[in-house]
């Protein structure tokens, strides 16, 4: 057997340190954001049957041609979930969520699974957070949804967000302009990559979205201006809402999204922190998918976004930097001053506060170093001396901060003054 010391797989990460207070916070935003907003709390399994991602996301798209991980235990064939909505709608038609009255607003997290290369802000395990809005065509839950990203970005203190939008139109008007864009496009297809190419009879829309041709598709004919009478009105109603809001946005005629099921709004968020790949989240309305696997004619709209590309965007502006300080470090010293601290620190816990203490039995000053490094805002100390008395030091640990003998009575009263409020 090899000693050699085992590493995680390419393309996966652990998350400790301040990783794991970034990623924490990202899921803390999300559930405090979207539940203000109306949004219920689903959780769905890790894999399902890969038809469903086949006929939700396309079979045509890289995502499924290229990127899924699938195994087939037995006769049926199995998929480790690449995105999340395909099987928050599977859920939403398996419980009847659609037979019940109104809108129904859920929002999922955790981690998702594609074969993709290893980059900057792109894994092969991976973790969303996103929302799914099922059962309305308002277009004011457009800009509602859109804005909803927004303001979990700003709660988690990430600036210069930058939003793009688009409509792609509808089942009505949606094959007038790919035949539109096919003839725009032919004469291009000796200059364009290999890509594009094959997108060209398979997902016409998809040639838009290609980085490496987009200087030579920058000027074929956008979808917005392509659009059924119906889209048109739609793709205004949206803008005129997210004016009326105050939401900054540009129109981008090249964004369509990399999913089949997008129909109408499209948009993205996009971040310099992450580079040329700048994606941070996305979404849309896909008004066909609960149709499309099974359920009635059901509009929907709903984003997902990259815990990972908005773990760099933290870093990169220092956001969120510091885990969270600890309220209380107990410092027992001798053999019964470490046992009745242990004691004392229980009833702090049960209290509500965070607390720790040494069990390595270290020296005072050690112990201090140690509540310092945890970023302590108070420490106990507690003796033989302090025992006889009945009483434990309180120690504000700031710099210039007093300290002051408290009887075990008055004890956890005293640190609810001192601990200030919001930690």
């Amino acid at each position: 057997m090899s000693n050699e010391t085992l590493r995680c797989i390419e393309g996966t990460r652990d998350y400790f340190g301040e990783d794991g207070n970034r990623y924490e916070k990202a899921f803390a935003a999300a559930a405090n954001i979207f539940s203000r907003y109306g949004y219920e709390k689903i959780s769905t399994p890790v894999f399902e049957k890969t038809e469903l991602f086949a006929r939700g996301i396309g079979e045509a798209t890289d995502i499924v041609e290229k990127e899924m991980y699938t195994f087939k235990p037995s006769s049926e064939s199995l998929t480790l979930r690449p995105e999340g909505t395909a099987g928050v709608v599977r859920a939403y038609l398996q419980h009847s969520m659609h037979k019940q009255a109104g809108l129904q607003k859920l929002w999922y997290g955790g981690p998702m699974f594609r074969r993709e290369r290893p980059q900057k802000g792109r894994q092969r395990q991976f973790h969303q957070v996103g929302i799914e809005a099922l059962g309305s065509s308002d277009p004011l839950l457009d800009a509602e949804v859109i804005t909803m990203g927004l303001a979990f970005y700003a709660s988690l203190g990430i600036t210069g967000i930058k939003t793009r939008l688009n409509s792609i139109g509808c089942k009505e008007c949606r094959p007038g302009y790919r035949e539109t864009l096919k003839e725009a496009v032919k004469p291009l297809l000796p200059t364009l990559c290999k890509s594009c190419n094959s997108r060209y009879e398979r997902n016409i829309l998809r040639v838009l979205d290609c980085k490496h041709c987009a200087d030579k598709t920058k000027d074929l004919p956008a979808s917005y201006d392509n659009l059924c009478d119906c889209c048109n009105d739609h793709f205004e109603a949206v803008k005129q809402s997210m004016d009326a809001s105050g939401t900054q946005y540009v129109i981008d005629a090249s964004l369509v999204r990399g999913l089949d099921y997008y129909t109408q709004t499209v948009f993205e968020y996009t971040h310099s922190a992450l580079g040329a790949q700048d994606a941070i989240g996305g979404g849309g309305r896909y008004d066909g998918l609960v149709e499309e696997l099974g359920g009635p004619v059901t509009p929907a709209v709903g984003f997902a976004i990259g815990v990972e590309r908005v773990m760099i965007a933290m870093e990169a502006l220092s956001c969120c930097n510091c885990t969270a300080p600890l309220m209380v470090y107990g410092i027992g010293l001798g053999d019964a001053g470490h046992r009745a601290m242990a004691g004392l620190l229980a009833r702090v816990r049960a209290a509500g506060m965070s607390a720790d203490m040494d069990y390595e039995g270290r020296s005072m000053k050690a112990q201090m170093r140690a509540a310092n490094r945890k970023n302590a805002l108070l420490t106990l100390i507690l003796g033989e001396s302090e025992l006889e008395k009945g009483i434990v030091v309180v120690k504000d640990m700031k710099e210039g901060g007093s300290q002051q003998e408290v009887p075990f009575d008055q004890f956890l009263e005293t640190l609810r003054k001192l601990v200030p409020s919001g930690i």
